[in-house]
């Protein structure tokens, strides 16, 4: 039983890293919480379930259309909206992105309802059996794509102009506008980014659970949490963090109940916040950014 709920937690935990990373970055580069955020992993999640509904795209294929399509919404909502309030305070943010989330989700509930939906492809139920350990296929190709495509992102950043930017003015704004930099397309690009990461995770998720308009609400606070554990702005520590996140969800499912993980996670949550305020794996200096 221990080995499986390892298994189980590691498996979840890539879902989590992946779905935190534009969260956290976009948190680190601009200092702005965007609650919309898991209203874009819902609209990648119905993405993957229209293609495959609609045209029987499998949700592995359609990955790369819904980060695109999330990539234009984020950098828009970004460009035409978010830019303009950011010399305003934190406040204000959070209230426009979370009246952005409210706004993305009712559309979806007019479009499609309140009903639960789900993907269900010819292998869902296959696995892989190791001694007394099952281990689902979809959920170990849903984590290690999750890993392949955080992989992806910090290449990006490493070995892009367009990453070097995103660094530079999370690091330092007033020195990177210096030079030549522009902080607004910045924080437009960062936005488009963190989107399209969204919207992949919202497609592996698409395999995992069900699939309604409220889904991101479920997201956004273990997105919340594993941002602060793994140091906002850190890519490393938002994957180290969703493995921590699974796997305490998992033992906590196990040994004390389903009811029980959200309590036990957001407790050891609050341990680290109080004892390690910049996060398990967390540079100051983003956090000094915000």
């Amino acid at each position: 039983m221990l080995s499986q709920t390892i298994v189980n937690g590691l498996l979840l935990g890539g879902i989590y890293g992946l779905a935190t990373i534009g969260f956290s970055m976009v948190w680190g580069v601009m200092g702005v919480i965007n609650l919309a955020h898991g209203a874009y992993i819902m609209i990648g999640a119905y993405i993957a379930y229209v293609a495959f509904e609609r045209f029987g795209i499998d949700p592995f294929l359609s990955i790369p259309i819904a980060m695109a399509i999330l990539f234009v919404i984020g950098y828009g909502i970004q460009r035409l909206v978010v830019n303009r309030i950011l010399k305003t305070g934190l406040l204000l943010s959070l209230a426009l992105t979370f009246g952005i989330n409210l706004i993305l989700v009712d559309l979806f509930v007019l479009q499609f309802t309140s009903d639960l939906r789900s993907v269900q492809t010819g292998y869902a139920r296959s696995s892989i059996e190791i001694g007394s350990v099952l281990v689902p296929n979809v959920r170990l190709a849903v984590c290690a794509l999750a890993l392949l495509l955080a992989w992806g992102f910090h290449q990006f950043l490493a070995r892009t102009r367009a990453g070097q930017a995103i660094l530079a003015t999370a690091l330092d704004r007033e020195t990177a506008r210096l030079m030549g930099i522009n902080p607004l397309t910045v924080y437009a690009l960062t936005a488009g980014a963190g989107a399209a990461l969204a919207g992949a995770a919202g497609s592996l998720s698409s395999m995992l659970f069900p699939i309604s308009p409220h889904l991101g609400n479920s997201f956004i606070g273990a997105v919340f949490v594993v941002t602060v554990l793994g140091g906002i702005g850190s890519l490393g520590g938002a994957i180290a963090a969703g493995f921590i996140y699974g796997l305490i969800q998992a033992f906590a499912s196990s040994y004390l109940g389903v009811s029980t993980q959200e309590i036990v996670a957001f407790v050891f949550f609050l341990a680290v916040l109080v004892l390690r305020p910049q996060g398990l794996f967390g540079k100051r200096f983003f956090g000094e950014n915000t």
